[in-house]
């Protein structure tokens, strides 16, 4: 990064965005000045800039919630930065994962998405499972277990939803169905692959289809 090319405010001061990378959540809204934006370069987690106490703090310093910066961008002015992170706890000082919590408008759409968000969630939390590995967690076994186990589940999950499908069963259907999603995403993790690569394979689909209809 050049630092000369950043737009620092009267203050000297650029507003960061941080943002969850796998999630896409959007953690907080803090300032950098030129020193913490530097440091935050360095150490790879991120560095702020109090505004109340005048001071640089390092995110997670005496929480433990640290923050490890996956990229940097800026917008086209240079005056504002978005940080993608993979967070090791809560954002916020009250110990929500997220600062914004507080909803002051809600669309039908928000719903919709809403809705969607929870395979999102569940990536986080089997790419969590896959790193710390909680004993007697059932993601932990299929991840000790290895690629064959979780292709040996998935292949059982499919029978399950087929066979559900065939008696009409929507009940059965809907719970089967979960089962094979969670174990597609588990094995998505296992080889590396980012559920967001599936969407944009979906997307790009849709392009085409688009295009030529």
């Amino acid at each position: 990064m050049n630092i000369d090319s950043v737009n620092f405010d009267e203050n000297g001061l650029i507003p960061a965005i941080v943002q969850h990378a796998e999630t896409k959540e959007v953690l907080t809204l803090a300032y950098m000045n030129r020193e913490s934006l530097l440091k935050s370069c360095e150490t790879g987690e991120t560095w702020f800039f109090s505004r109340s106490r005048n001071e640089l703090w390092h995110k997670g310093e005496t929480s433990g919630n640290t923050q490890k910066i996956l990229e940097m961008k800026w917008d086209c002015d240079h005056d504002a930065i978005v940080i993608l992170t993979l967070p090791t706890g809560p954002a916020c000082h009250t110990g929500a994962e997220s600062c914004f919590n507080e909803t002051i408008y809600h669309s039908e759409e928000a719903e919709v998405a809403a809705d969607y968000s929870i395979l999102l969630q569940l990536e986080k939390i089997i790419a969590d499972r896959e790193r710390e590995r909680p004993e007697g967690a059932y993601t932990t076994y299929l991840f000790e277990k290895g690629v064959d186990k979780i292709l040996k589940k998935i292949g059982e999950e499919s029978a399950e939803v087929i066979i559900a499908a065939k008696n009409r069963d929507a009940e059965e259907l809907k719970w089967e169905s979960a089962d094979l999603i969670y174990h597609l995403l588990v094995l998505l993790r296992e080889q590396g692959v980012p559920f967001s690569e599936v969407l944009k394979v979906l997307e790009k689909r849709h392009e085409n289809k688009t295009a030529t209809s």
